[in-house]
Formats: structure tokens, sequence, C-alpha cells
């Protein structure tokens, strides 16, 4: 299963973006969308999970997407949520993927049996991060990940 991973667009989906998501299985955004249209087009890709970023909570248009969301990929319990820092304390044992946006920052780690990804910002580059997404490459007992990057490096 081809997972496509995606964060912080804030009202810009990148030609680069689309590129990189064709071909996968599901997408999911981690919050900071900027309005309902990027998920219409991701979603003309494959099925889209969402959830709302800090930057969306005003939005009326966001009010129907919910800021947690639990799922299983490929037998994988997943957690979705914008904010590394609201991942609950008490979380389920068996969740073995958090997937968390925010930061801008891309990160792929393993803490114990647990893998935390955060795709970085798919959207405006913030100061000198990269413009990246992810792509999960998930198996019943191995996940892949990678991050793929959208621009080239800044100067």
């Amino acid at each position: 299963m081809k997972i496509g991973l995606i964060s912080d667009t804030h009202n810009l989906l990148r030609p680069e973006a689309l590129a990189a998501l064709q071909g996968c299985d599901r997408i999911i955004h981690a919050g900071d969308i900027g309005n309902p249209d990027i998920l219409a087009r991701l979603a003309e890709i494959a099925p889209v999970h969402a959830v709302r970023g800090n930057n969306d909570l005003n939005s009326p248009w966001a009010n129907e997407i919910p800021d947690l969301l639990t799922f299983t990929l490929n037998g994988w319990q997943t957690l979705l949520v914008h904010d590394i820092a609201d991942v609950p304390g008490d979380l389920d044992p068996g969740v073995k993927l958090i997937i968390t946006g925010h930061s801008h920052k891309p990160l792929i780690e393993w803490r114990g049996e647990r893998l935390y990804v955060n795709p970085g910002s798919a959207g405006p580059r913030r100061f000198k991060l990269p413009v990246t997404l992810a792509i999960l490459e998930i198996q019943p007992d191995a996940i892949e990940p990678r991050l793929v990057s959208l621009l080239d490096p800044p100067a």
C-alpha cells in the first residue's frame, strides 16, 4: 500500500506535490490545509484523511474536519494529529504510526516500536526549511518511509 503524506499546504498545492502523489492508494493531510479546494484536488488522486491545523480552526469550511483521527493502514494502527504536542499521553499501545505536521520540519523517527512521521511543509517555504512531503510503502509487517523534496534546497 502506497500512502502519500502532506502537510502545511497553507493554500498552496504545488504541481510537484500533485506529481509526487500520483499512484498513491491513500493521501493523508496533517493540517494547515488552507482551503477546501486543496482536499478536493487531492481526492481526485486517492481517498483523503485529513485533520485541521491551527490555521484552519477559524475557517467555517473546516468545521467538519476533526482535530485528531485514528484509522488503520494495511494493519498499522495510525494516529493523525496536526501538532505533535497534541498526541494524547494515554495513547493506545496498539498505535504504531503517528503522523503530525505543524513544525514544517520533516521527521522520520522510530521511537521503540512506534514510527513518527512529519512530512514537513509542502506549501510556502518557511525560513530556510525544505519543502517536502512523504511517501510510505506499507506492508503488514513493515513500513518504508521516505521524504520527497519538492524544490531544490535553498542556497
